[in-house]
């Protein structure tokens, strides 16, 4: 049984309310079009989201993926204190309030006003602040190189029409060496429809579609869109980027791990990846341009 919300609505219920949504459409999105549907989207769906996942979250906790993983775990950014850690689509900014727990300065930029309000209140209530900034993560409000390690943990990179825009602003602010660790919904998901049960278990869509997934409203204005990119399309863009690839990790699914989020859920995970977690460090800097504001250094 997929998601419902914290009084047995369906999931996105609410938000799909808020926004008038009719369903998916085949279209094409431009990128300000898709960026603008995010971030109304995030809005509409913040208090449900939370409603509904902040228990596994928690306030200050560092979960990778929905199969459970914890950076204390996976250790995948390696020593963090002392060091400036960005978190790229923070949400509630649960991971980059962990950090500030282990001594790291953390920085968290979202595009949702309502899960940034969420972070500002998840602060308060753990008594760990983290510097949070609304931001486009193809724009980050930081300056160059000053930024030791960045991640995104199923944050903002599959809402984004262009990977290689994101990676070259997160290779601008990471200092040399500088890691970054992504996690996303594993590119094989894709092919199977998006559903826990056994009906998630046969495909039916190809892994090279990369039209996106687009949900739009009676006036068929875009209100969702999500980007499938194939397991090549990361790693070509991290290199392009100015980054090499030291590892690749799929999380297998804990024994013990009961939970069903959305799509993921233990009857799939026991068969194949929901989630791929991309660690790399930058290397030669491409042509970063000129420095942002630094609304959050």
């Amino acid at each position: 049984m997929a998601d419902s919300g914290p009084d047995d609505t369906p999931r996105f219920t609410r938000a799909e309310q808020a926004l008038g949504v009719v369903g998916p459409a085949r279209r094409t999105v431009t990128a300000q079009e898709a960026v603008a549907a995010s971030s109304a989207w995030w809005d509409a769906d913040a208090e449900e989201y939370v409603a509904t996942h902040g228990d596994f979250l928690g306030d200050a906790d560092f979960v990778w993926c929905p199969e459970g993983w914890r950076e204390s775990d996976l250790q995948l950014l390696g020593p963090v204190t002392g060091l400036r850690v960005l978190e790229v689509g923070c949400g509630t900014a649960a991971c980059a309030r962990w950090l500030t727990g282990q001594g790291a300065h953390a920085i968290g930029v979202d595009l949702s006003a309502e899960m940034l309000r969420h972070a500002r209140t998840a602060d308060r209530r753990s008594d760990l602040c983290v510097d949070l900034a609304r931001a486009d993560a193809q724009r980050l409000p930081l300056r160059n190189g000053t930024v030791d390690t960045a991640f995104s943990a199923f944050g903002a990179l599959p809402f984004l029409p262009s990977l290689t825009t994101v990676f070259t602003e997160v290779n601008r602010v990471l200092r040399p060496g500088g890691r970054w660790v992504f996690a996303v919904t594993h590119p094989m998901r894709w092919v199977f429809p998006d559903d826990p049960g056994p009906l998630g278990l046969t495909a039916t869509h190809s892994y090279f579609d990369r039209e996106p997934y687009v949900e739009v409203d009676a006036q068929h204005n875009a209100t969702y869109v999500e980007y499938h990119r194939t397991l090549g399309d990361y790693v070509r863009a991290a290199r392009q980027s100015g980054f090499r690839l030291d590892d690749l990790v799929e999380p297998e699914w804990p024994d013990d791990q009961t939970r069903t989020w959305g799509q993921w859920s233990p009857l799939r995970g026991s068969l194949f990846p929901g989630t791929a977690i991309f660690c790399c460090h930058k290397t030669d800097a491409p042509n970063v341009g000129p420095s942002r504001p630094a609304a959050a250094s």
